[in-house]
């Protein structure tokens, strides 16, 4: 199946450049055989966030939207809010899933905030198309980054199946 992929990195102190984790990221999408139609990184703020998944996916055509970093505790982890502020639907189970496979590696992953959502995608008239894309919430580091990857791969495609009007 042909997924496609954008990247938000939520990030006040790294460039493109220095995106270690959407590097990582993008290494694995391209390693199961899917692609990667975005790559951005954008401040810590709830409205540059919103705007880069919802340029993501309603302009560039992303199937999945993940974002890296922002899901903590701190004043300025605000990813959490800014997925909501553009997304219709929980999918709590992908976000649980996470968790529970991070806490396995860290207890502090219980400290996570993150989500993930589904998202009506739009067209230029702003209506919804009829199609829906996954937001899903990854923390900011490569290593993390990375054992979230791992933790739900395997049930992406599956997701995607079921959010294209497929069956079970």
């Amino acid at each position: 199946m042909d997924i496609s992929f954008a990247i938000v990195t939520c990030s006040d102190t790294r460039g493109l450049a220095e995106d270690e984790a959407g590097a990582a990221l993008t290494a694995l999408i391209e390693g199961a055989g899917w692609s990667v139609c975005s790559h951005v990184v954008v401040p810590d703020d709830t409205r540059e966030i919103s705007l880069a998944i919802r340029a993501a996916t309603d302009e560039r055509g992303a199937d999945i939207v993940l974002t890296c970093g922002g899901t903590g505790l701190s004043p300025r982890d605000v990813t959490p809010e800014a997925t909501a502020a553009v997304c219709e639907r929980d999918v709590p189970g992908i976000a649980e899933a996470i968790r529970a496979y991070s806490l396995a590696k860290t207890r502090r992953a219980m400290l996570s905030r993150a989500r993930c959502m589904q998202r009506a995608v739009r067209g230029e008239d702003g209506l919804p198309m009829g199609k829906l894309a996954l937001v899903i919430n990854f923390p900011g580091s490569t290593k993390a980054a990375r054992e979230c990857w791992d933790a739900i791969a395997d049930q992406l495609e599956h997701a995607m199946q079921m959010s294209r009007g497929g069956g079970h």
